[in-house]
Protein backbone atom coordinates (compact mmCIF):
# COMPACT_ATOMS: atom_id res chain seq x y z
CA UNK A 1 0.00 0.00 0.00
CA UNK A 2 2.10 2.45 1.00
CA UNK A 3 4.54 2.24 -2.00
CA UNK A 4 1.75 2.16 -4.16
CA UNK A 5 2.40 -1.80 -6.14
CA UNK A 6 -0.51 -3.09 -4.78
CA UNK A 7 -2.57 -3.18 -8.15
CA UNK A 8 0.70 -4.18 -9.78
CA UNK A 9 1.34 -7.14 -7.37
CA UNK A 10 -2.50 -8.40 -7.65
CA UNK A 11 -2.67 -7.72 -11.62
CA UNK A 12 1.16 -10.17 -11.69
CA UNK A 13 -0.55 -12.27 -9.25
CA UNK A 14 -3.62 -12.60 -11.91
CA UNK A 15 -1.35 -13.33 -14.95
CA UNK A 16 0.41 -15.98 -13.41
CA UNK A 17 -2.48 -17.98 -12.61
CA UNK A 18 -3.97 -20.60 -14.20
CA UNK A 19 -8.44 -19.75 -15.08
CA UNK A 20 -9.99 -20.85 -12.04
CA UNK A 21 -6.65 -20.66 -9.49
CA UNK A 22 -6.99 -19.38 -6.40
CA UNK A 23 -5.68 -16.44 -4.61
CA UNK A 24 -5.89 -16.32 -0.67
CA UNK A 25 -5.58 -13.04 1.75
CA UNK A 26 -4.99 -13.61 5.13
CA UNK A 27 -4.39 -9.47 6.19
CA UNK A 28 -4.94 -7.46 9.75
CA UNK A 29 -8.51 -5.91 9.54
CA UNK A 30 -9.57 -2.52 9.79
CA UNK A 31 -12.71 -0.72 10.92
CA UNK A 32 -14.78 -0.11 8.03
CA UNK A 33 -13.98 3.56 6.60
CA UNK A 34 -10.66 3.22 7.94
CA UNK A 35 -8.72 6.24 6.14
CA UNK A 36 -6.27 4.79 3.77
CA UNK A 37 -3.13 7.12 5.43
CA UNK A 38 -4.56 5.34 8.71
CA UNK A 39 -4.06 1.82 7.60
CA UNK A 40 -0.79 2.58 5.74
CA UNK A 41 0.14 4.62 9.85
CA UNK A 42 -1.25 1.06 11.58
CA UNK A 43 -0.76 -1.73 9.45
CA UNK A 44 -4.68 -2.33 9.53
CA UNK A 45 -6.42 -2.45 6.41
CA UNK A 46 -10.30 -2.29 5.71
CA UNK A 47 -11.50 -5.71 4.01
CA UNK A 48 -13.57 -3.19 1.76
CA UNK A 49 -10.10 -1.70 0.35
CA UNK A 50 -8.75 -5.91 -0.03
CA UNK A 51 -11.92 -6.98 -2.13
CA UNK A 52 -12.07 -3.11 -4.70
CA UNK A 53 -8.58 -3.44 -5.77
CA UNK A 54 -8.67 -7.74 -6.12
CA UNK A 55 -11.66 -7.05 -8.37
CA UNK A 56 -10.18 -4.27 -9.89
CA UNK A 57 -7.38 -7.14 -10.85
CA UNK A 58 -10.17 -9.56 -12.40
CA UNK A 59 -10.65 -11.57 -9.37
CA UNK A 60 -14.24 -12.75 -7.92
CA UNK A 61 -14.19 -12.88 -4.10
CA UNK A 62 -15.38 -16.64 -3.44
CA UNK A 63 -15.43 -16.79 0.12
CA UNK A 64 -14.21 -15.61 3.35
CA UNK A 65 -13.45 -16.98 6.92
CA UNK A 66 -13.36 -16.05 10.57
CA UNK A 67 -10.95 -18.55 11.42
CA UNK A 68 -8.29 -15.71 12.19
CA UNK A 69 -10.33 -13.17 13.78
CA UNK A 70 -9.49 -11.97 17.30
CA UNK A 71 -12.23 -9.64 18.75
CA UNK A 72 -9.54 -8.85 22.06
CA UNK A 73 -8.12 -6.37 19.15
CA UNK A 74 -8.60 -3.11 19.84
CA UNK A 75 -6.93 -1.74 17.03
CA UNK A 76 -5.60 1.12 18.78
CA UNK A 77 -2.17 0.88 19.64
CA UNK A 78 0.90 3.78 19.43
CA UNK A 79 2.61 1.28 17.21
CA UNK A 80 -0.33 0.03 15.16
CA UNK A 81 -0.59 -3.44 14.85
CA UNK A 82 2.89 -3.78 15.50
CA UNK A 83 2.40 -3.42 18.84
CA UNK A 84 0.96 -7.18 19.25
CA UNK A 85 2.86 -10.13 19.23
CA UNK A 86 4.94 -11.40 17.62
CA UNK A 87 6.97 -7.80 16.58
CA UNK A 88 5.94 -5.77 19.59
CA UNK A 89 7.37 -2.47 18.49
CA UNK A 90 7.38 -0.61 21.57
CA UNK A 91 9.57 -3.68 23.37
CA UNK A 92 8.56 -3.86 27.27
CA UNK A 93 5.85 -1.04 27.30
CA UNK A 94 2.53 -2.81 27.73
CA UNK A 95 3.79 -6.38 26.58
CA UNK A 96 2.07 -8.20 28.86
CA UNK A 97 -1.15 -6.34 27.76
CA UNK A 98 -0.27 -7.18 24.02
CA UNK A 99 0.43 -10.79 25.27
CA UNK A 100 -3.02 -11.16 26.73
CA UNK A 101 -4.59 -9.96 22.97
CA UNK A 102 -2.55 -12.16 21.09
CA UNK A 103 -2.43 -11.58 17.14
CA UNK A 104 -4.06 -9.31 15.78
CA UNK A 105 -7.60 -9.46 14.42
CA UNK A 106 -7.34 -10.55 10.43
CA UNK A 107 -9.79 -11.09 7.38
CA UNK A 108 -8.94 -14.53 5.72
CA UNK A 109 -10.61 -13.81 1.91
CA UNK A 110 -10.54 -16.14 -0.90
CA UNK A 111 -10.67 -15.16 -4.38
CA UNK A 112 -10.73 -16.95 -7.74
CA UNK A 113 -9.23 -16.02 -11.39
CA UNK A 114 -12.13 -16.56 -13.66
CA UNK A 115 -12.37 -20.12 -15.73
Amino acid sequence: MKDGQIDANLRALYRALRPGGILGVEEHRARPGTALQQMIDTGYVTKDYVIEHAKAAGFTLSGRSEINADTRDTKDYPHGVWSLPSTYTGGDVDRARYAAIGESDRMTLKFVKAQ
